[in-house]
């Protein structure tokens, strides 16, 4: 098991803010399970649209933190960094259920168990908790690809 700083974090995941999602990893066990951070704070760019009155973090923001430590724990496990020509796609999400909303000040820690895989597409169990307390859980499938190179 090892944690990871917000400095490998992004040796793995092509995003950037404001979209990155990831804060730091608190463990990893390649071929099993990830559990990682997010810190929500009130200066994200979708808290004075969602909403005005009183900052929630949008469903789809919860689901991509899942894919981004779900990608994490699939290219360790591959034993590989992404470079130009890989993405990581979602392929399907599942049973997703959001328990109580998340507002700025909350810090998720994001559980992904490997549930399989076929043929470059992995299934995991996702959970995010917010003090102990389950606050969002899916069920997601995520594809890996190599893509052709540059000017091919």
């Amino acid at each position: 098991m090892t944690d990871m700083d917000i400095h490998q974090v992004l040796q793995y995941l092509p995003q950037r803010y404001p979209i990155l999602m990831i804060d730091r990893v608190l463990s990893c066990e390649p071929g099993k399970r990830i559990v990682a951070l997010k810190n929500v704070t009130i200066n994200e760019p979708h808290f004075p649209g969602h909403f005005p009155t009183r900052p929630v973090m949008p469903g789809v923001m919860i689901l991509e933190a899942m894919a981004q430590a779900a990608a994490i724990l699939a290219l360790r496990t591959l034993g590989v960094k992404p470079d130009e020509n890989s993405v990581y796609y979602y392929a399907g999400i599942d049973n997703a259920r959001f328990k109580r909303p998340i507002e700025p000040g909350d810090q998720l820690v994001i559980e992904i168990v490997i549930q399989g895989s076929k043929r470059g597409v992995w299934k995991f169990g996702c959970t995010v908790k917010v003090d102990g307390v389950l606050v969002s859980e899916a069920d997601i499938l995520c594809a890996y690809r190599s893509l052709p190179g540059k000017g091919q």
